[in-house]
């Protein structure tokens, strides 16, 4: 299951990740990837320094606010962040992001765009499903949460530049069949909650929510 989060970003927020981004320094990006995916990674990635830090700390703000985030992932911790850029010519073939960096499990991946979709071709985000391949190519401020595990691939990009910010995630919960019960039970508890206020019917699916998430979260 993947969602996409809108608005993760604002406009200024877009903006001010854009210009550290532009002024920073890149280096290959296969300096980052396993020895498998090494072979068919071909971008550029933002070297470590203050501007790196800047855009994460700014990243993290966002998602710590979004409530969507926080109910599909239930984060424990961002393990990782990188900044990627893609100009004409390069893509990221077919490939699954490690299990462990860092020493530490992840469970969620995420990419959020900063580059205007009307401005290179080419560069979408290709997952790969039982039913078939989805592909994402979202507005600056925009992102999208998936499962570590899938394959994916990111397309060549045929003109113009894809900036992006990747990131990693562990979950307080490690089954992703066991995070999305939580997220639709949470989805619902806070439609109802919106129709109908504060009922008895909704204290008692919260109190179940409480209590699966009680019973599968590892802190």
């Amino acid at each position: 299951m993947l969602l996409c989060l809108q608005n993760l970003c604002s406009p200024e927020e877009v903006g001010q990740l854009r210009q550290l981004a532009e002024e920073s320094d890149y280096a290959d990006g296969r300096k980052t990837a396993g020895w498998a995916a090494r072979e068919v990674k071909r971008n550029e990635q933002v070297e470590a320094g203050p501007r790196i830090d800047t855009i994460r700390t700014l990243v993290r703000r966002a998602l710590d606010r979004h409530p969507l985030f926080n109910s599909f992932a239930q984060p424990k911790a961002i393990t990782r962040m990188l900044v990627s850029r893609y100009t004409a010519g390069m893509e990221y073939g077919r490939h699954v992001d490690d299990a462990l960096m860092g020493g530490r499990r992840v469970d969620l991946s995420f990419t959020l765009f900063l580059s205007d979709p009307h401005t290179y071709e080419g560069g979408e985000l290709i997952m790969e499903g039982i039913e078939g391949e989805t592909e994402i190519k979202l507005a600056p401020g925009e992102a999208v949460i998936y499962p570590t595990a899938s394959l994916h691939r990111v397309a060549e990009v045929t003109r113009g530049e894809r900036l992006a910010v990747v990131g990693w995630v562990r979950s307080l919960v490690r089954r992703p069949d066991q995070r999305e019960i939580l997220f639709d039970l949470d989805q619902v508890c806070r439609s109802l909650f919106e129709k109908s206020g504060k009922t008895d019917e909704l204290d008692v699916l919260l109190k179940t929510k409480s209590n699966l998430l009680r019973q599968w979260a590892e802190d």
